[in-house]
C-alpha cells in the first residue's frame, strides 16, 4: 500500500469507479504521452503505439473496478501497455518482419503525441537534423533488440524506471533484469558504433 499511498492518480481513480467518464479522460490527458513513448520504443512505429495504447486505455477503462490500488494506478497501466505490446508484436511477427525506424520518418513532436526528447531552446537547423538522426539510429538499434532485451531498456533507461519497479512489471528476478539490461546496453552501443561509424 506504500506506493498506492502516494498515487496522485487516486481520487480520479475512485471517480472511475462510480462511472465517471470525465475522471476517466483527465488520466487518459495525463498519462498518454508516456503510455504512447514506450509503446512507440517497443515497436518503432507510431502508428502500432497508437493503436496499442488505444487498447490499453479500452482495457483499463473496463477493467477499473479490478485494480486493487496495492501499486499506483500509472504502474498498473504501464503494465497493460507493456502486454499489448507483446501481445501485438507477437501478432506482427507472424505476419510480417518488424518494421524498422527510416531516417526518412519524421520524428514526432510532443504535439505529435510521443515526447523523444525533452524540448531544447531553439537548436538550430543543424542541431536538429543531427539529434533526429541520432535519435532514429538508436530506435533502429532498440528495434532490433529480442523482446525481452528491448522491453528492459525502453522501462529502465527510456522511462527511467527503478529495478524492483522493472521486475514487478514484467515478473523477473531483479538479477535477471539487471542482466538482461547490461546485454541491451551492450547490444545497442555495439550496434551504434556500427551505424554512426565511431571508432
Amino acid at each position: 500500500m506504500t506506493e498506492a499511498a502516494h498515487d496522485e492518480d487516486g481520487p480520479l481513480v475512485s471517480l472511475c469507479r462510480n462511472g465517471d467518464t470525465d475522471a476517466f479522460e483527465a488520466l487518459v490527458k495525463r498519462h498518454q504521452k508516456k503510455m504512447l513513448n514506450i509503446a512507440y520504443r517497443m515497436t518503432g512505429s507510431y502508428e502500432d503505439a497508437c493503436e496499442i495504447v488505444q487498447d490499453a486505455f479500452v482495457s483499463a477503462h473496463k477493467n477499473i473496478t479490478r485494480f486493487e490500488e496495492r501499486s499506483r494506478f500509472s504502474t498498473w497501466l504501464y503494465t497493460i501497455v507493456v502486454n499489448q505490446t507483446r501481445n501485438h508484436l507477437k501478432k506482427a511477427e507472424t505476419v510480417a518482419c518488424r518494421r524498422e525506424v527510416s531516417l526518412d520518418d519524421p520524428v514526432r513532436s510532443e504535439e505529435g503525441g510521443v515526447c523523444l526528447e525533452p524540448a531544447s531552446k531553439e537548436p538550430s537547423v543543424l542541431d536538429t537534423l543531427e539529434q533526429r538522426e541520432v535519435q532514429a539510429r538508436v530506435q533502429q538499434c532498440i528495434n532490433r533488440l529480442d523482446e525481452e532485451f528491448r522491453e528492459v531498456l525502453v522501462l529502465r533507461d527510456v522511462q527511467g524506471f527503478g529495478y524492483e519497479e522493472i521486475s514487478s512489471l514484467l515478473g523477473l528476478a531483479a538479477g535477471t533484469v539487471k542482466s538482461r539490461l547490461f546485454r541491451a546496453r551492450e547490444s545497442v552501443r555495439k550496434c551504434l558504433k556500427k551505424l554512426l561509424g565511431s571508432p
